[in-house]
This record gives C-alpha cells, sequence and structure tokens, in this order.
C-alpha cells in the first residue's frame, strides 16, 4: 500500500510538469545539464553519441522556444521586447558555437575545451531565461495559456531522446540527422504543425 502511494506521487507532478509550458522548459533544461555532465565523463572514444543527444535536445529545446514561447512573452510579460532579444542574442552565440562543434566532431581535440565554453553559455541562457522570462511567464498567463503552450514544445520534445534506446532506427530518430539547422527546421516543421499553424 506505502509503494503504491508512493508511486501515485510521482506520477501527478510528472502529470503537471508535462502541462504547464514553464515546468516543462525547466525539466529540459536539468536534462540538458545532464547531457552537459554525461558528454563531459564520457571516454574520449565514446562522446559521440551523447553528443549527438544533446545537440538534438538544444536543437528541439531552442526551436521551441524561439516558436512557441518567445513570440508569446514578447506579448505578455512586462518589457517583453527586450526580454526576448536578449534571450535571442544568448542563443545564437550558443548555436554557432554547436555548429561549429558539430562539425569538428566529438574526436577534435580542442573538444572537451569547446564543450565548457558551451556549457557555460547554455547555463548562463538558461538562468537569464528562469530569471526574466519564465518567472513572469508563469505569474502573468493563466494555466490554460502555459498547457496551450506546452503542447507545441511537447511535439518538439518528442523528437530528441535524451537516453539511447535499443532499435532506434525509427521515424523519429531519422527526423533529427544532420546539422543542428537541419535539426532545428524539422522541430520547427513539427511544432508549428502541432500549433496549428503550416508556415
Amino acid at each position: 500500500m506505502r509503494e503504491n502511494t508512493k508511486n501515485n506521487r510521482q506520477t501527478v507532478p510528472e502529470l503537471m510538469e508535462e502541462n504547464d509550458v514553464v515546468d516543462l522548459l525547466l525539466r529540459q533544461h536539468a536534462m540538458i545539464r545532464d547531457l552537459f555532465d554525461e558528454v563531459e565523463n564520457a571516454p574520449a572514444g565514446e562522446r559521440a553519441e551523447p553528443f549527438q543527444r544533446l545537440v538534438r535536445l538544444l536543437a528541439v529545446h531552442e526551436t521551441a522556444e524561439e516558436e512557441v514561447v518567445h513570440p508569446y512573452a514578447r506579448r505578455k510579460i512586462n518589457g517583453g521586447e527586450d526580454v526576448v532579444e536578449d534571450r535571442l542574442a544568448e542563443e545564437n552565440e550558443a548555436k554557432q558555437l554547436l555548429m561549429r562543434m558539430d562539425k569538428a566532431g566529438a574526436g577534435d581535440p580542442q573538444f572537451l575545451i569547446h564543450l565548457a565554453t558551451l556549457r557555460a553559455a547554455v547555463t548562463a541562457h538558461a538562468r537569464a531565461e528562469e530569471r526574466y522570462e519564465f518567472t513572469q511567464l508563469r505569474s502573468q498567463t493563466s494555466e490554460a495559456e502555459r498547457r496551450t503552450l506546452a503542447a507545441g514544445v511537447k511535439a518538439a520534445e518528442a523528437l530528441a531522446p535524451t537516453h539511447p534506446h535499443p532499435g532506434v532506427e525509427s521515424a523519429t530518430k531519422n527526423l533529427l540527422v544532420g546539422t543542428p539547422l537541419a535539426m532545428m527546421d524539422r522541430a520547427r516543421d513539427v511544432i508549428r504543425k502541432a500549433m496549428g499553424r503550416e508556415n
């Protein structure tokens, strides 16, 4: 009986997370931090696979924010235009480094140095989002609005598995191969379809 109660307690927060865009994005920030740890701690010859998962998650996460969260924040939060412009500038800097790292590959002699730089940029960006954007989104939007925004983010998140699964020769895996920019384009298409926008 006690174990069953414990399971119920774990299920409720998970359901709440899935339905609130802010909780969903905060969970993704935590997964990104975990993936940075995984890549950093992997033996040199085994960094490529976790790094590719990190690239996918970052591509999908940033695209979801650009397509779903930032446009809404521009209109809804105090100083939204400036807050979002600052976040976009940070995202662009991180994307440029991510693309250079992806092109050079995990075997690049400078990989760990670049990874540390990327991690610092992504971490600073996440902190700024959480402080300046997410806090206001939570206080200045309704639960219904946050549930609607979560739908687009969840559609994109489904494209970016963060743990390896045996036999992942699936459509999802095939959707997110190639350069980070190609991944972002595919994620953008999925998000727009989920949100009922075709272009």
